[in-house]
């Protein structure tokens, strides 16, 4: 971390949601204006708090997906600031289905963050870029595909995403807007694993090693690889791009499930 301000133990503050939509039939996108709030880079995530009428409360990590904010001189940004996040409803979830089903515009609940240095993209940084997301994994990354594409940047980028379906993608509509506003230094590769749109050249099935060597950038362009989803998914993969020989140093993993 290269911002002081931000190793520090954060306070819990409130957050109003401001807006939402849905991603899937399983997952929602939510927006909440949190004043005060001290900036984040791309990658970094929030604990978020929800507590029931009884008292009791429940908390939850969740990756922000809205693009890099900069905290003003003081060090806090303005009011108004409004941060982003998609929530996947988990089947035994005790706050995600809350969080997708329950939580209406206007109502309150209580974030912490932002939190985490090393999986980061910053601006500053000027080697190729490989994402590699596996299904709900996507929701960091697209806050470094946004932070990317608002800063203009020329550094190639390119995301590999893993997913069911197409009806389970998460940003298609904004995914396809930045390819096509990148002037080609963005490149997105879908992997279908149950089912395919109709005419994709790719057949259904997981990323094998092969075909990974063939969406991905090469180990001669040396570049900083991110990537995060179900715990399986990232060892399979991190394995692989280390047996092509990408440093293991340059591959930065995040992922959720059991270990």
């Amino acid at each position: 971390m290269t911002r002081g301000k931000r190793n520090a133990i954060p306070e819990w503050q409130a957050a109003r949601l401001v807006a939402a939509h849905d991603e899937t039939a399983t997952a929602r996108t939510l927006v909440f204006d949190v004043p005060g709030w001290p900036g984040h880079l791309a990658g970094q995530h929030v604990d978020i708090r929800v507590t029931a009428p009884d008292g009791y409360s429940a908390s939850r990590e969740y990756s922000i997906a809205s693009g890099e904010v900069d905290a003003a001189p003081s060090g806090l940004a303005e009011s108004g600031v409004n941060v982003e996040f998609s929530v996947e409803e988990l089947d035994d979830g005790e706050v995600s289905p809350y969080l997708v089903r329950g939580l209406e515009i206007g109502d309150h609940l209580e974030i912490r963050g932002p939190v985490g240095g090393y999986f980061v993209w910053k601006v500053s940084q000027t080697e190729p870029v490989q994402l590699i997301a596996g299904g709900s994994g996507i929701v960091p990354l697209m806050s470094m595909l946004r932070t990317h594409a608002a800063a203009g940047h020329p550094a190639p980028m390119r995301l590999l995403y893993s997913v069911r379906g197409p009806q389970f993608a998460f940003y298609t509509e904004e995914l396809r807007r930045l390819v096509d506003s990148s002037s080609g230094s963005l490149t997105v590769d879908y992997a279908f694993t149950r089912e395919a749109p109709t005419g994709a050249d790719r057949s259904i099935g997981r990323v094998m090693r092969d075909e990974l060597a063939m969406l991905t950038l090469p180990v001669a362009s040396s570049p900083t690889t991110y990537l995060c989803g179900p715990n399986s998914f990232v060892e399979g993969i991190s394995g692989w791009l280390v047996e092509f020989g990408h440093p293991a140093a340059r591959i930065l993993t995040e992922r959720f499930g059991g270990a």
